[in-house]
């Protein structure tokens, strides 16, 4: 079925859109991975840094592993995808954008519904008062070698606010991202492989709720099977054309 004929079937007049994004979604913008930057880092492994006890065991290696991933992001710019689920929400029918991405990209683009329910790298927290700071600037990101620590109780350090390996989702997000499904009767999943759970659940609780599923990937995926349409090609080209496309159906 070709895309004029998936918008035909899904446009309606009280459209609620729930987005699911996953990293496929920043390809586009330019988001390798941390291996990409400094070859140093090929030595390692995301499991091996991303965690509370690589933290806890050596904080300088782990922050300096970020460093060099935040130098990557403050290239990045949101891509045609990203601003189209911007322009989504400022037509009224998105309600909201469940991403899995820390890139920040969405927020960037001027999004203003989002739950990151795996956290944002460009906020760091305080491990003890839980005081948040914005660190992604070029200054911070240059300082290899050197501890963060928190401006508001000053004595204790501050960590990247990520969801590390072995670590739980926060709970207030993961129930904001179950109201959106609960809310929506079009999810949209984009860019996602599907297999990261508990969010690759949430497609499969969306349908249950009587929501249609279209999913936008460069390849099938484990959600292909229960979604009602597929979109294959690079989402950054194949979601703005069919939000395009509903917009011109829906007359708005």
């Amino acid at each position: 079925m070709n895309v004029d004929s998936i918008v035909r079937k899904v446009a309606k007049s009280n459209l609620k859109i729930t987005s699911l994004v996953g990293s496929g979604i920043s390809k586009a913008s330019g988001m390798p991975t941390f291996r990409g930057e400094d070859g140093m880092w090929n030595n390692y492994k995301a499991q091996d840094l991303a965690t509370p006890f690589a933290f806890q065991k050596n904080p300088i290696l782990v922050w300096d592993w970020y460093r060099a991933r935040m130098r990557i992001l403050l290239k990045a710019k949101p891509n045609p995808a990203h601003q189209a689920l911007t322009e989504l929400e400022a037509k009224g029918i998105g309600i909201g954008v469940v991403t899995q991405n820390v890139d920040g990209l969405h927020e960037i683009a001027g999004t203003q519904n989002i739950v990151e329910v795996h956290g944002r790298i460009r906020y760091a927290r305080c491990i003890s008062c839980n005081h948040y700071e914005r660190w992604d600037n070029s200054e911070f990101a240059e300082n290899v070698g050197e501890l963060p620590y928190c401006s508001e109780c000053k004595i204790n350090l501050l960590r990247p606010d990520v969801v590390w390996f072995h670590e739980t989702l926060d709970p207030d997000k993961w129930t904001k991202a179950q109201n959106y499904i609960e809310q929506t009767n079009l999810l949209f999943v984009i860019g996602t492989s599907g297999v990261v759970y508990p969010v690759a659940s949430l497609p499969q609780v969306a349908k249950q709720m009587g929501a249609i599923v279209v999913e936008f990937n460069i390849e099938e995926t484990p959600i292909s099977s229960i979604s009602d349409y597929s979109i294959i090609g690079p989402c950054e080209k194949t979601l703005p054309e069919f939000i395009g496309k509903l917009f011109e159906e829906m007359g708005i």
